[in-house]
């Protein structure tokens, strides 16, 4: 059973509410930092760049984590956590309002309001996170974190895509203005719960005091030093840097060049969610025999079967448009095999007992700079005639250089090394569907003080 009772998962049952908010919380970041709202931003009038800028603001922020970890002393990981998470709820009052007021000709204030209230909403999240994986890591125990996390990732995934199929409902049935306000208010209500549950867990203790001397000493040392770590590191980045703009510029295309509905463009990013889970289901049982390297082949070669059905869709004129639920499915199952056969062999290269650094570092390291290419892409691909709408022309080389980068990336990952056998994988809850999360394990790699070498003795919940 997904939700745990007292006789059917007796040791996973004190935790329960830690499930409860991860569904309720994926009501919540689904919308507010996904497609729901680059629709919305889309619907308001927004040009390329803006949109590439809110979606990409979650990833750019990822260095405001490590920085927030200073109130952790004085605030505990349970604090911090909700401060974060209470924070960003409010900040969906902005484009509830919004399409409350129905306007129909929108205001360039709108938009900007739209872009701050993100940025804010982005902000708090990332305080919040700098603390809720390492808080819920010492608080689970070991021999049941693998089970914890998997429901979590299940629930999160089973949240997105049926509000995602009631979202796309309202927007064939209902105005469309209506609907939005459907959507941002079961976000803010889920905002709600999620902190409603996330505060029924109890804390642990605080840490004494914090030095961040060991990240600042090793992570250039891990990022420029030639190594096995920095050479897959920086395949990583190729790679992130060039998808990370697929989901937000292909659903500003469909909605504002080709002006399909919003209730089309919702379901077939549902799609994107059951190719992830499809992709983990096949390779959970092929792993271990097979190792990560035909996985990370088939991601690349999945990647490039959707830059090739791209590239085919938008020179035909998009009017393919069978192809769409396909490349949907494709993206998330490319997706789900990439994360699934990095988090194991991340596993394989690094040594047991140093692993926690560098790991983090490669999540902070690919997510900062994969943001980073949404932002830069949005301004290639506004429209020349200044409209919302995407640059043909320019979305194809984008496609294009997507499909170098899959046939590049093809070859190098056969000449990395890999042990043969089973490992123990990375299993950090959430990267499979949320990749930022994963930053905020940085917190548990911070040193403490010599002076003070308590450790932490997780409170049970009653």
């Amino acid at each position: 059973m997904l939700l745990p009772t007292k006789t059917g998962s007796p040791e996973l049952y004190p935790y329960r509410h830690g499930l409860y908010f991860s569904f309720f919380n994926a009501l919540n970041w689904q919308v507010a930092i996904g497609i729901p709202t680059v629709l919305f931003m889309q619907h308001l009038g927004a040009d390329s760049f803006q949109v590439g800028l809110v979606f990409a603001w979650t990833f750019l922020l990822t260095p405001a984590q490590v920085l927030a970890t200073a109130f952790l002393p004085y605030l505990g990981f349970k604090r911090l956590t909700l401060a974060g998470w209470s924070a960003r709820g409010w900040c969906l009052a902005v484009p509830l309002g919004l399409a409350l007021l129905a306007p129909t000709e929108s205001q360039p204030w709108m938009i900007y309001a739209v872009a701050v209230a993100m940025f804010i909403y982005s902000l708090a999240r990332a305080t919040g996170a700098s603390a809720m994986t390492t808080w819920l890591y010492q608080l689970i125990p070991a021999k049941i974190q693998g089970q914890y996390w998997s429901s979590d990732q299940i629930l999160s995934a089973i949240a997105v895509m049926g509000s995602l199929a009631v979202y796309s409902l309202l927007f064939a049935l209902i105005p469309i203005y209506w609907a939005f306000v459907v959507q941002y208010a079961v976000a803010i209500i889920g905002a709600w719960m999620a902190f409603h549950y996330l505060n029924k867990l109890p804390d642990v203790e605080r840490p004494k005091m914090l030095s961040l001397e060991k990240i600042v000493h090793e992570t250039p040392r891990l990022i420029a030093e030639p190594s096995l770590f920095r050479t897959y590191l920086w395949l990583s980045v190729a790679l992130f840097f060039t998808i990370t703009p697929i989901a937000p510029f292909t659903a500003y295309y469909l909605k504002a060049t080709r002006e399909m509905t919003t209730a089309g463009i919702m379901l077939l990013t549902m799609l994107t969610y059951v190719g992830v889970i499809a992709a983990n289901w096949l390779m959970r049982s092929h792993m271990d025999s097979q190792g990560t390297k035909p996985f990370f082949k088939l991601s690349y070669l999945l990647f490039g079967l959707i830059a090739a059905g791209w590239l085919f869709f938008l020179n035909t004129g998009g009017r393919w448009h069978f192809m769409l639920p396909l490349l949907y499915f494709l993206q998330g199952a490319a997706s789900g095999c990439w994360t699934s056969a990095n988090l194991n062999y991340l596993a394989k290269i690094l040594p047991d007992n140093e692993r926690a650094l560098p790991v983090s570092i490669h999540g902070a390291v690919i997510t900062f700079l994969g943001g980073c290419s949404p932002v830069l892409w949005g301004l290639f691909l506004k429209d020349a005639d200044g409209t919302a709408a995407v640059n043909v022309p320019v979305l194809q080389i984008f496609f294009v250089l997507l499909l170098l980068t899959t046939f590049a990336l093809f070859y190098f990952v056969r000449r990395l090394p890999e042990k043969t056998g089973p490992v123990d994988p990375l299993l950090q809850g959430g990267w499979l569907l949320r990749p930022f999360r994963g930053v905020g394990n940085l917190i548990s790699f911070v040193e403490r003080s010599p002076a003070k070498p308590e450790s932490a003795a997780p409170t049970k919940p009653e």
